[in-house]
């Protein structure tokens, strides 16, 4: 099937048998070492740079010319390419649809698809590795011409940037609908735009002794892996790459040099720049573009093998298949994770995720047996708590008469009718939960800590040590560079560089502002809307309750306040999802709309949009618990109202903190399990669905890219959500947790869980992600740094305002009169005396058939007999400086702790440190023994006079760097 280049078709390319490919392997290596030298010997034209044009609004890639000449037969495999490369119909059938130029296709051309198995990440000769794969479908539309002209001018504009391409024709296809495109950056391209960015690569095994054993990693052993998993491949000292010096890096094989996950890096860079034509008198470019506007379908990495079992091809890593079997199964949850091998598949930006689950998991062990201790306090504690043996007490709780909790409906109750609901409040509201809200305070500031050097470990064995400066050079955004037509000269560079103007800047904030405030209003409103639910239907449970026999055996458990309570979080809980999933839009909207300069702009203002309004809509029902309800509630005769229409709720006597308990359980585990329903159950449905047909087919029928094809989409904003999840999860275990010490007990539980579900879902049932890197968690560090700070100042508020901590130890301290049980007495204490006759008519409940005289209610006011009837008595202004005074003692105490904790934790570890100086050390001691090996050779050369004083400058070099 060998022919002249630049013999004209008369057909479509499809599936020509590719050159070599019947060959012996040795032959083919043979044929393929002679390509790459017909490559070499024009170097100097196969250069491909990245350069910014003053005339143009994109980087322009340079052509990457063929090294045959016009009329030259060409028997390698770029003649492949070029013979292959073109998803479209070439100009002599231009005018024919898909359809009318298959019919032109000899059958001697077409491949049968039994001779080979087609589940490889192979070219069709089998040497040449497929880094991407685009695919689209030939639909007949009015846009079809377009997306034909598209295509054509993209695909030629990757072949001049030196890629090469190979089309699979729709009749290959399992649904016969579907062309792909395979990519394969060849050693040219990969060494230009490996030196574009940065990339760094081995020059020297790494010969730093490795750390003392610990003597308890004998212990260990159960939960650690296999080495070859854990450390797939050596650790070297690494340096940038260099066309110039390629012979300083260990390059033994240049087909596995570079790891599939820098090779897809490396064409997704070129996809993302590459032209394709001026429409309406702008230059259009980026593959992002053209998914957007239909033209190609998918633009995907290929998964290495299939996850269940290897791969046939002994060349194959089978990275997928020991990440499933050793990682992504929930039965090995209690194993430790491969981070070196997700970091070598994935790249840095998913490995740093992980990490971070991971420590994060492992810390909140911690936090979650201190709380579940906490917790069996108050279990085994609950029969000795005076207040609920007196609320549930006949002859103390059965005789106390309170006030109606609405207006004319509700009647007067005892108020020992809350016996069950005080008990179970003495779990969360006890002496523990100061001590486990200053404990998580310094577990905060322990867990940000100690994770700052585990990534300044996983910085040093990553090679991201550097990273920083190289990220702001790196991730110019493409649709920056074409939207921003003004350009101006860069102080630094002195290149002409494009730039948006300052009013239109402030224009674009301003709009984006007003929607992100529009959006916070919305969900305050609907949190209002919830409040107005609370109070109207409060009437309605009460009375249900009272009147309805079936429901009088749960009367104590249940009572109407409660009730309330947990109906009102369901519905807060599905007004907060309605609200996430129309807000996502809006979010990526705005932020598309200010047009970020970086890819590390662009998420640092998404993720600061998103977690506000996250942090509004999920936490302000909770703060309303805790700090609103029940506080502005007047007294009998004088009650507050919303509104001017419902009376405010009051809390339980027993108080307020299992209703936030409740609040917190729904709102936090319902977002856990729809989360997990979200990220696990709706792609699984999703791929069984889409694969329903291909599953009926054979193996070799079914090739490695229509399969990777049939997965989901792990879209740029996938980390994100993640990261979203988890910080939300970190505020309900952090902001709230004195009112629920199991809360880090559930989040370890979730967490665990979840390691398996993202590990899970990202090898099995979704497309491989692009590589890229990070070198932190970013701007989610920062979002953790305040949320730990708040946290401090919520729980003190919450011991202080929402528990009955403080005025219980008012009463102990100062208004005890039994020596012998100093609580005894507390509840009769805490409720104020109303006389009924002082109702006003509105209030006044319809019947009275005990004939009543006096009411309890909650509140420090005095007695309707003395002089200063209703006012708030001496005791509600001790209480008041008490909670006020612990307020600023808890965070005083609690921020000396943690900053002189955080003072006393160094950033880096010190090993750490050194390793960092050692590597710099022996890098700049090989970079300098090559460069005089180089002098070295031109002295000989005879070359005297330019190298001698560069040859002794080098050489004073080496010694001064030895000497530091």
């Amino acid at each position: 099937m060998h022919g002249p280049a630049a013999e004209p078709l008369t057909h479509p390319p499809v599936l020509p048998s590719a050159p070599g490919r019947h060959l012996p392997p040795r032959a083919r290596r043979r044929e393929k070492a002679a390509t790459m030298n017909r490559l070499g010997k024009k170097a100097n034209e196969t250069l491909i740079e990245m350069a910014l044009s003053a005339d143009d609004d994109f980087a322009i890639l340079t052509k990457f010319k063929p090294s045959w000449s016009e009329g030259e037969e060409c028997n390698g495999p770029l003649c492949e390419t070029s013979s292959t490369a073109g998803s479209e119909v070439p100009s002599s059938s231009e005018g024919l649809n898909s359809t009318e130029t298959t019919l032109l296709i000899p059958e001697h051309q077409v491949i049968d698809k039994r001779h080979q198995s087609k589940d490889s990440i192979f070219f069709r000769d089998g040497v040449r590795r497929i880094d991407f794969v685009l695919s689209y479908v030939d639909d007949l539309n009015k846009e079809w011409e377009k997306k034909l002209e598209r295509r054509k001018e993209f695909e030629s504009n990757l072949q001049k940037a030196g890629l090469e391409l190979e089309t699979e024709d729709k009749k290959e296809s399992e649904d016969g609908k579907i062309y792909f495109v395979k990519i394969h950056a060849p050693w040219e391209v990969l060494i230009t735009y490996a030196e574009v960015l940065n990339i760094k690569v081995p020059i020297k095994e790494n010969d730093i002794p490795s750390m003392v054993e610990n003597p308890l990693d004998c212990m260990l052993a159960p939960f650690r892996l296999p080495e070859k998993v854990m450390h797939p491949e050596p650790d070297y000292f690494t340096a940038p790459f260099s066309k110039e010096k390629q012979e300083l890096y260990l390059i033994n094989d240049k087909s596995t040099f570079f790891s599939p996950s820098m090779r897809n890096r490396i064409v997704n860079y070129i996809l993302t720049r590459c032209p394709y034509g001026t429409e309406e008198g702008k230059k259009k470019f980026g593959i992002k573009r053209l998914l957007n506007n239909g033209t190609y379908s998918a633009a995907y990495p290929l998964h290495d093998c299939q996850y269940w079992k290897k791969a046939n091809d002994p060349n194959c890593d089978n990275e997928r298949y020991t990440l499933y079997m050793e990682w992504a199964r929930f039965l090995r949850f209690y194993k430790e994770q491969p981070l070196d091998l997700i970091r070598k598949y994935y790249g840095e930006k998913i490995g740093i995720y992980f990490a971070w689950l991971g420590f994060y998991t492992e810390m909140l062990f911690l936090a979650a047996v201190v709380g579940l201790i906490c917790f069996l306090y108050g279990l085994f504690t609950m029969n000795e708590n005076m207040s609920s043996k007196e609320i549930c007490d006949p002859a103390v709780g059965g005789e106390i008469i309170m006030c109606p909790l609405c207006d004319r409906k509700c009647d007067y109750w005892r108020l020992n009718t809350t016996c069950e609901s005080s008990e179970y409040s003495h779990l969360f509201d006890n002496v523990a939960t100061v001590f486990f809200a200053i404990f998580m305070g310094i577990w905060v500031t322990l867990f940000l800590e100690f994770w700052k050097r585990r990534q300044a470990k996983l910085k040093y064995e990553w090679d991201l040590v550097d990273f920083e400066e190289e990220q702001q050079q790196l991730q110019l955004r493409p649709e920056y560079e074409a939207k921003c037509t003004q350009k101006k000269k860069n102080p630094v560079t002195q290149e002409m560089e494009p730039y948006l103007p300052l009013t239109s800047q402030a224009v674009r904030f301003c709009i984006s502002g007003t929607t992100v405030l529009f959006w916070v209003s919305l969900i305050i409103a609907s949190m209002i809307a919830v409040i107005v639910y609370r109070l109207a239907v409060y009437a309605a449970f009460a009375s249900l309750m009272e009147n309805t026999r079936t429901l009088q055996p749960i009367s104590g458990l249940l009572t109407p306040q409660l009730a309330t309570s947990v109906t009102a979080s369901c519905l807060n809980f599905v007004i907060i999802m309605i609200l996430n999933f129309l807000y996502e839009r809006i979010a990526i909207w705005i932020t598309d709309m200010e047009i970020p300069r970086t890819h590390m702009e662009y998420e640092n203002r998404l993720t600061m949009k998103m977690f506000l309004f996250q942090f509004v809509n999920y936490y302000s029902s909770c703060f309303y618990v805790a700090f609103f309800k029940g506080k502005f509630v007047g007294y009998p005769g004088a009650y507050t109202y919303m509104f001017n229409s419902w009376r405010n709720e009051e809390c339980d006597p027993a108080g307020c903190l299992i209703e936030l308990t409740t609040q917190l359980t729904i709102v936090m585990a319902g977002k856990q399990i729809w989360g997990n329903i979200q990220e696990a159950i709706v792609p699984w449905i999703c791929n069984w669905w889409g694969r329903r047909k291909a599953r009926n087919n054979p193996e070799n029928l079914y090739s490695r890219w229509e399969q990777d094809h049939d997965l989901q989409t792990f879209g740029a904003l996938g980390l994100f959500y993640e990261y979203l999840e988890m910080v939300i999860q970190f505020g309900f275990i952090t902001l709230f947790v004195a009112s629920f010490p199991l809360a880090p007990l559930l989040a370890l539980m979730n967490n665990i869980l979840e390691i398996r579900v993202d590990s899970w879902k990202l090898t099995t049932q979704y497309r491989r992600p692009v590589a890229a890197k990070a070198h932190s968690i970013g701007v989610w560090q920062e979002i953790l740094n305040g949320m730990a700070v708040l946290s401090v100042v919520t729980n003190a508020f919450i011991v202080s305002f929402t528990s009955d901590m403080i005025p219980r130890l008012v009463y102990y301290y100062a208004y005890s009169e039994d020596e012998d049980s100093p609580m005894s007495g507390y509840i009769n204490n805490s409720l104020s005396v109303f006389q009924i006759s002082d109702f006003p008519d509105k209030n006044k409940p319809q019947l009275n058939p005990e004939n009543l005289v006096i009411c309890r209610y909650r509140d420090y006011r005095y007695p309707p007999d003395h002089e200063r009837r209703y006012l708030h008595s001496m005791q509600f202004w001790h209480i008041l400086a008490a909670k006020l005074a612990f307020i600023i003692i808890m965070e005083h105490v609690v921020f000396i702790v943690k900053f002189f904790v955080a003072w006393m934790i160094p950033d880096v570890p010190a090993d750490v440190k050194a390793k960092i100086k050692r590597e710099k050390y022996l890098t700049q001691k090989i970079l300098h023994e090559y460069e005089l090996e180089k002098l070295k050779e031109r002295l000989c050369q005879g070359d005297k006079q330019a190298t001698e004083k560069e040859f002794i400058a080098t050489e004073g070099r080496m010694e001064l760097s030895r000497a530091m």
